[in-house]
């Protein structure tokens, strides 16, 4: 399985919703996917999932409503605690004002 598993997932459910389609199939099945799926059907990006033989390689299956523009990933995961949150956000995630630099430029 490759590393990239939540990017690819995410991307082809931008590209089912740019193409207009239904519902799209994700695969393989991991459960930080399945973790973030519940979090986008809770917010009302997707309507529903249901994950197939979750014990092999398997496949979900999302129902979309229409709602997702751009959905990406960090290509890395890192563990960090609780407590270094805060500071790993500041130091990793682009911050607002180079959107006003790339603007006036």
């Amino acid at each position: 399985m490759g590393r990239r598993i939540l990017n690819e997932a995410l991307r082809t459910i931008v590209n089912a919703e740019k193409r207009g389609f239904a519902s799209a199939e994700l695969n393989p099945v991991s459960n930080v996917m399945a973790s973030f799926l519940q979090i986008m059907k809770y917010r009302g990006y997707i309507k529903d999932f249901q994950v197939h033989d979750a014990h092999r390689v398997g496949k979900i299956t999302v129902q979309l409503l229409g709602r997702v523009k751009d959905c990406r990933a960090i290509t890395y995961r890192q563990d960090i605690k609780a407590d270094y949150l805060e500071k790993y956000k500041t130091r990793a995630l682009p911050t607002h004002q180079v959107r006003v630099v790339f603007a006036i430029q």
